[in-house]
């Protein structure tokens, strides 16, 4: 998989599980909230979309050497509600910076591992 692509599947995977994670929000208000089980099914099928998203950001993290304080930063950020969406646009203005440093071939245009500017 091309970095482009690895990011396009980051990108996808973080919005796709931010809106998961809000279905998620949802399913306890109603059960828990109001004894509502009609979004019980739901917390199975979030936690494989989590899992997929772990691994777009491996994936990604890896191909641009984030450091693992980085990488983990933004697997947590998919477990609070609204931050994934906020975390996702930093990182891709970030990775599309590292990827253009790159491709250009300007040498320390990438950001020091473990940093989140």
């Amino acid at each position: 998989m091309s970095p482009e692509g690895k990011l396009t599947f980051f990108r996808t995977m973080a919005f796709v599980v931010g809106v998961a994670l809000l279905v998620l929000t949802l399913h306890m208000v109603l059960r828990y909230g109001f004894g509502n089980h009609a979004l019980d099914w739901w917390a199975m099928p979030h936690g494989f979309l989590y899992m997929v998203y772990l691994v777009a950001v491996m994936l990604l993290g890896f191909e641009l050497r984030w450091g693992l304080g980085t990488i983990v930063g933004v697997m947590l950020a998919g477990c609070v509600p609204l931050l994934s969406f906020w975390v996702e646009h930093r990182m891709t203005r970030r990775a599309r910076g590292e990827l253009a440093a790159r491709e250009a071939g300007v040498p320390g245009e990438r950001q020091p591992a473990g940093s989140h500017g």
